[in-house]
């Protein structure tokens, strides 16, 4: 998915890899795939008692097939776990079973306080962790975020068996409570079948972090068999499939898309693969056509706008690329994501107080995005205000698990922002985290 011929690091497929962790965990952002999740999931955390304003569900830049909870606001999935299924109701059954350890309370060890939390330090230290704890090397990311003992760590994640029991039930019970048909569930244990009798490095992290057993599984069968009922939502299906089909378009070769995207599910999602897979051909022509022939199918659609506005922007179209993302950005005026690639497109056409505008808009609505901080700091050091640059710097340091670095510059902007204002508060967050990791080496 990363393209390597512009900006082959910042742009990608909208897809910013957000906080790339040095112990191998990087999330997978993107304002359409993220939309669709929250469609799918919405009933599922509403029938757990949850939030489903103040769950999020993220999509980890990893190929094998996992989910997991860090803390009681995230549930991480692989996008390799997400191509695997089949169907919406498999991947609902996977929020529900991860929202399950949230609602039961099996997350005890709360990772920072409240505070910290909700700053972008905050959040690389849960990202750190729960790449020790996601790629079982709680060592690594202890040494650059927490310090902390991998055995603490490992224990994020290292569920018992009878948590996995008492959130088997309870996803069950949230499934058809949310007139979900639960038989979701067997599909996705199904595709562990026969691996406890490997040895754990052969076995797929879901495996290591989900422990099962034909007892459990038997019992799981069971739980769905006296709970029938439900129904497969096409909406839900529908986010599914276009989910599902713009990772595949990304993740496997252009080729391969395209000998598959007439079979997709609806002809908007055919047609959005096909723009994917000749955009990465470097085929700009056919790339706009279909994207065009999409947006004929949806005309109001912002996140197909986005699409468009990617393949502008990264065929060096800039100022089409800015005339895209602001028809997408009125579409979905409080969509980071699109907010961030309208700020990317106006610093790319060389304007950027208009992009410094639409940047900080998107920071606001979501901090942790390392991709807008990096391009906050470009747009704040072209207008005269290195203070901030360093601020939005740090920040994007902290989400990082970069946290010398961090420290660095937060404490360059601690020196040159006005004491007490809110930006200097974040700049002591951030030194607040860099201490925290220091202590806890």
């Amino acid at each position: 998915m990363i393209l390597p011929r512009l900006m082959s690091i910042l742009i990608v497929l909208s897809l910013s890899f957000a906080a790339p962790v040095r112990a191998g965990i990087s999330l997978l952002r993107d304002a359409d795939i993220e939309y669709g999740l929250r469609k799918i999931a919405a009933p599922v955390l509403q029938a757990a008692g949850l939030n489903s304003s103040q769950i999020r569900i993220v999509v980890v830049n990893d190929s094998g097939l996992n989910a997991f909870v860090a803390d009681t606001r995230h549930i991480f999935i692989n996008y390799g776990l997400i191509m695997r299924l089949d169907s919406a109701a498999a991947l609902q059954a996977v929020i529900a079973h991860e929202a399950a350890h949230i609602a039961n309370g099996h997350i005890t060890r709360r990772l920072g306080n409240a505070r910290t939390a909700r700053t972008a330090a905050g959040i690389g230290m849960i990202l750190a962790a729960a790449a020790g704890a996601a790629t079982g090397d709680g060592r690594a990311a202890g040494a650059i975020a927490l310090g902390s003992q991998s055995s603490a760590l490992r224990s994020l994640l290292s569920h018992t068996r009878a948590e996995e029991s008492a959130a088997d039930i309870s996803s069950v019970r949230y499934l058809k409570r949310a007139g979900i048909d639960p038989s979701g569930a067997v599909d996705v244990q199904d595709l562990f079948r026969g691996q406890e009798s490997l040895a754990a490095t052969r076995q797929d992290p879901y495996m290591r972090t989900h422990p099962l057993s034909r007892d459990r599984l038997r019992a799981l069968k069971g739980l769905v068999a006296a709970n029938p009922g439900g129904k497969r939502d096409p909406s839900a299906q529908y986010w599914f499939a276009r989910m599902r089909g713009k990772l595949t378009a990304f993740k496997r070769a252009p080729s391969w898309t395209l000998r598959r995207a007439k079979s997709s599910a609806t002809q908007d999602i055919a047609l959005m693969r096909q723009a994917v897979a000749h955009h990465r051909d470097s085929n700009i022509k056919k790339a706009v056509r279909a994207i065009d022939g999409a947006l004929a199918l949806r005309p109001t659609d912002p996140y197909l706008m986005e699409l468009k506005g990617q393949i502008l922007l990264e065929s060096r179209k800039f100022e089409q690329a800015v005339a895209v993302y602001r028809q997408a950005a009125k579409r979905a005026p409080r969509e980071p994501l699109i907010l961030g690639g309208l700020g990317r497109s106006l610093l790319a056409a060389g304007r950027p107080k208009e992009a410094l505008k639409a940047l900080e808009a998107a920071r606001g609505r979501d901090f942790s995005d390392a991709r807008i901080l990096r391009d906050l700091s470009v747009a704040y050091a072209k207008t005269g205000n290195p203070a901030m640059a360093s601020l939005a710097t740090a920040e994007r340091y902290a989400l990082q698990g970069r946290f010398k670095d961090a420290e660095i510059h937060a404490k360059r902007a601690v020196d040159r922002l006005p004491r007490g204002s809110s930006p200097w508060q974040r700049a002591q967050d951030v030194l607040h985290a860099s201490k925290q990791a220091k202590r806890k080496r």
